[in-house]
């Protein structure tokens, strides 16, 4: 080893030193600055963040004004993972976020394609966690990015107000898209100019040197050969074509952070300036080591940017389900006001107004149908594809179209209220979180390019002391290699880009998937629970048979029994009336109607003495129900409620009345088992009514006679199993017991209370949503490790091969050009790979088939050591006799073991006034009692 050889590895030992400390070294921290109760800080984007490190205090809220001082796609959105924030940064402007963190510690904030970054250091509140909520009032944070915003009072999890000054309130989403649209246009089209520059100045370079050196060609022109001639051509190519990657790379550089374009520049200029000094003082170099690469520099510049060009094209397709939806949001509505319709913008419509939407016309905002009816097309927000027929007084939703029918509206929700605005702002948020999996990534790639620097350092020491003549050229042509084939781009993009997609794809289908946690955990499911009523079950009594005797048809049974209930109150009067509207019947008007509480109702139709009600009712009117009670007892064993009808004093039939089974239910549980998930079905009903339920969806196991507050127990308990669980319900009591699942969804239909609990949203209410939202985060999850595959693999072998590890065995060098084609081909692979996932579309659910087996069915009573005191199924109401699940009752009376539960409000005020004339606890219902 000569002086030169120790001079070079001394060196190189002080360069690697040096750049552990010039990234991993301590970095200031600037403290925002309080005033009026708010903290505010400024932050320049300019190829990185400046400041990169804040500090901030907990629960006092915070204003951040970023400063854009360039263009381009990498750095038009600022993404706070932690706290599910996503904002768009327009060029040359200054964009405010707030936001109010309620939690101490480190949270990294990051550009659209996670490859620049920064911290929030939130420091503990004096006096802890009390004073920051005196301070900030705890976790208030809400997400709003301009465009989107969340509904006054939503409990959406963190934190941001984004808006551009002078504009009230931040841009309309449309606003946002659009300029980020415009600014992506103008970045291909400044790409596709540079393009053509170094594609035109580098092929004559590139096409003389490989025909002359590698296939020894005699035609190729002197000129095209001379060193002077290659520097002319290509000194355009490296300040021009290679403009902006050398503008992004020195910029992250000087903030001590490195990135793809970091090393390309430091390649290149490498590869230039040895170039240039062959040129301008050959008499500098040894004559063995001469050779110029002009070619070479132009060659991996034009690569890049070419590489750059296409992979920005299609980061284009991977939002377009967000631009979708804000296309969905129509401009004008038209509006009634003093008798006179006038069209407005969308943003003057406010609560109360009356619209009308005509056919084919887009219904403008939430609101609920005053006269008229129509069928709307919902598909593009609940993805269900039939229209729903609206009628007076029920609800639309914006942004749906009414096909048919016009109609007047009256507005309920506007503005960011509307449920299409929620939607939007759900997506956002969950594209703007970070999946577990991200976090690995993005923590081999804090080390990734310093790593790679300091192996191209090393590089370039053993083959100038160990390699053989010239070894000075392949130093550096490994050492190029090396820092050019190196991808932390494709490491960076390979989990946001599928994230980005799935939710969107989620969205389309009617599915709000909250974060990007909940969309990689429902892959891992194993165990889903369905609620029944309202889950599996429509959630509402409804007509499920009607069985007639002597000499009455079945329509003239429902039409006598819906003209004597027409003015009940009860439930299941309220069920024959709805199933003779569904079957077009129009019931006659009766007289004397007369209820009797406890048994059921009495009244005059057309002339004729109609009973409808219990079997006590008709034995006390002195009928003998013996000839229906045979057909009582059948529908009682299938889990429905029997009523019994009378006509003129005789028997006339039994109408069958249970919460019905919604149309896909039996057929989504047969694509849950042809995924591999185990159903369970949870509910208060006893064994027995269970039981029948679980057989006509093919539920192979079912937790029945469960009270509400022990729902969230039982999830614990099938966790305890070694289970991952997901659960399904609707309603307010089954908000514990999604908040306690793996992965809560919540129906659509259902309370507010419920989709806040939950991970997932299904709009729809169909349980094809259950296995669309598994089998999209399948996936999904598949594509990110498909996509990490691509990058790590890449660089694994990549970069040694770069480095020479194969020269010393089999002779084999990569040259720096193949080196750039691969790294551009990496990006392109994994930016490829996530947009095939646009491709998804949820898959037919299969037919159901029949049930092969009997459904096990546990009780609190049949486990072994488990009973839970005071849990109990399925109760009667002590005034009508109508079996009453308790986690739906509308009323009840005390407190504990006896609690009395009721079916209405009205049986609830009949046991006010006379107590005692009652029982004094509800029983459990030995199976479907009757009215």
């Amino acid at each position: 080893m000569n002086v030169g050889d120790i001079i070079v590895v001394v060196t190189a030992v002080a360069a690697l030193a040096g750049l552990g400390w010039f990234f991993f070294g301590p970095r200031k921290a600037r403290t925002a600055e309080l005033a009026g109760g708010v903290q505010r800080a400024a932050v320049t984007v300019r190829g990185g963040y400046s400041p990169e490190v804040l500090r901030v205090r907990q629960g006092v809220p915070v204003e951040l004004v970023f400063d854009r001082q360039e263009s381009g796609d990498c750095t038009s959105r600022v993404v706070f993972p932690d706290f599910q924030l996503s904002a768009a940064l327009p060029a040359y402007q200054q964009t405010t976020v707030r936001l109010k963190p309620a939690d101490a510690g480190e949270f990294g904030f990051a550009c659209g394609m996670n490859m620049i970054h920064g911290t929030l250091i939130v420091e503990p509140a004096a006096g802890g966690t009390a004073a920051a909520d005196a301070l900030g009032g705890g976790n208030e944070q809400t997400a709003v990015t301009p465009g989107s915003v969340v509904a006054p009072g939503s409990t959406a999890p963190p934190a941001a107000c984004c808006a551009l000054p002078g504009t009230a309130g931040g841009e309309t989403g449309q606003d946002a898209e659009a300029a980020e649209a415009a600014e992506r246009r103008a970045e291909i089209t400044d790409l596709t100019r540079r393009l053509i520059v170094g594609v035109a100045l580098t092929a004559p370079v590139l096409v003389a040197v490989m025909a002359h050196e590698v296939f020894k060609a005699a035609w190729v022109p002197g000129i095209l050969l001379n060193h002077w001639v290659q520097l002319a051509l290509i000194t355009p190519v490296m300040f021009y074509t290679g403009w902006p990657i050398h503008r992004t790379g020195w910029l992250a550089l000087s903030h001590r952070s490195a990135d793809m374009n970091s090393l390309i520049t430091l390649g290149t200029c490498a590869a230039y300036g040895y170039s240039l000094v062959i040129t301008l003082a050959p008499s500098l170099v040894p004559p063995g080591v001469r050779g110029v690469y002009f070619e070479t520099t132009g060659v991996i510049l034009t690569l890049i940017l070419l590489g750059r060009l296409i992979e920005t094209r299609a980061k284009a397709g991977t939002g377009q389900a967000i631009r979708e939806l804000l296309g969905l949001q129509p401009r004008t509505a038209r509006i009634v006001r003093d008798g006179t319709e006038t069209e407005v913008p969308i943003e003057e419509v406010v609560a109360g107004d009356e619209l009308v939407i005509r056919p084919g016309e887009k219904i403008p905002v939430d609101a609920v149908v005053l006269s008229g009816s129509s069928a709307i097309d919902e598909s593009m927000v609940t993805g269900e594809p039939m229209p729903a027929t609206k009628r007076p007084g029920d609800t639309v939703i914006g942004a749906t179209i009414n096909t048919t029918g016009s109609l007047r509206v009256r507005a309920e929700k506007v503005g960011a209220d509307t449920m299409l605005a929620q939607i939007i702002t759900l997506v956002r948020q969950a594209q703007a979180s970070k999946a577990p999996i991200q976090r690995l990534a993005d923590a081999v790639s804090g080390y990734f390019v310093p790593a790679v620097m300091g192996i191209a350092i090393a590089t370039f020491a053993v083959w100038f002391t160990a390699g053989p003549a010239p070894a000075f050229t392949l130093a550096l042509v490994s050492a190029v290699s090396v820092l050019i084939i190196a991808c932390p781009c494709a490491l960076g993009l390979a989990t946001p880009l599928s994230v980005m997609v799935g939710t969107g794809k989620g969205a389309q289908a009617g599915i709000l998937i909250r974060s990007a946690e909940a969309l990689e955990t429902a892959h891992k499911l194993d165990t889903v629970v369905l609620d029944k009523t309202g889950t599996i079950t429509v959630g509402k009594p409804a007509v499920t048979d009607i069985r007639p005797a002597g000499r009455w048809t079945g329509e003239d049974l429902l039409t006598l029994a819906a003209a004597a209930e027409a003015d009940s109150e009860h439930p299941l009067g309220a069920a024959i009336a709805a199933a003779a509207r569904d079957r077009s019947i129009t019931p006659p008007a009766a007289t004397g109607f007369d209820s009797i509480t406890g048994k059921g109702v009495r009244a005059t139709v057309n002339g004729h003495a109609v009973l409808i009600g219990t079997a006590a009712l008709l034995r006390g009117a002195g009928i003998d129900p013996t000839g229906l009670e045979a057909a009582a007892a059948g529908l009682a064993a299938d889990g429905k409620t029997p009523v019994l009808a009378a006509v003129d004093g005789q028997p006339a039939g039994v109408l069958g009345i249970a919460d019905p089974v919604k149309d896909d239910s039996a057929a989504a549980i047969a694509a849950l088992h042809h995924l591999g998930v185990e159903v369970v079905m949870l509910t208060g009903d006893n064994a027995t009514t269970a039981a029948a339920i679980a057989r006509q969806v093919g539920v192979r196991r079912v937790l029945a006679e469960v009270l509400p507050e022990h729902k969230a127990a039982e999830i614990r308990r099938l966790q305890a199993e070694g289970r991952k669980v997901g659960m399904v319900g609707d309603g307010i009591n089954d908000a514990p017991a999604l908040a306690a699942a793996d992965v809560g969804m919540a129906i659509g239909t259902g309370t507010d209370v419920a989709i806040e609990a939950a991970d997932i949203t299904l709009i729809s209410g169909s349980l094809a949503g259950v296995v669309t939202a598994i089998s999209l985060s399948r996936a999904t999850m598949r594509n990110i490790r498909q996509n990490l595959f691509f990058a790590l693999a890449y660089n694994a072998i990549g970069i040694p091969v770069a480095a020479g590890v194969l020269y010393p065995a089999f002779g084999i060098r990569l040259s720096p050009i193949i080196a750039a084609a691969a790294m551009a081909a990496s990006s392109l692979s994994v930016v490829g790979n996530a947009n095939r996932l646009r491709r998804y579309h949820p898959a037919p659910l299969p037919e159901p088939g029949e049930v092969q087996t009997e459904p096990q069915v546990e009780t609190p009573g049949n486990r072994a050591g488990e009973d839970e005191p005071g849990t109990v199924g399925p109760v009667t109401d002590s005034v009508c006799g109508m079996t009453v699940d308790p986690a739906t009752a509308a009323e009840h009376r005390g407190a504990g073991p006896g609690t009395m539960y009721f079916c209405s409000a009205h049986c609830a005020a009949a046991f006010d006034t006379d107590p005692g004339q009652y029982a004094p606890a509800a029983t459990i219902a030995p199976g479907a009692a009757t009215r």
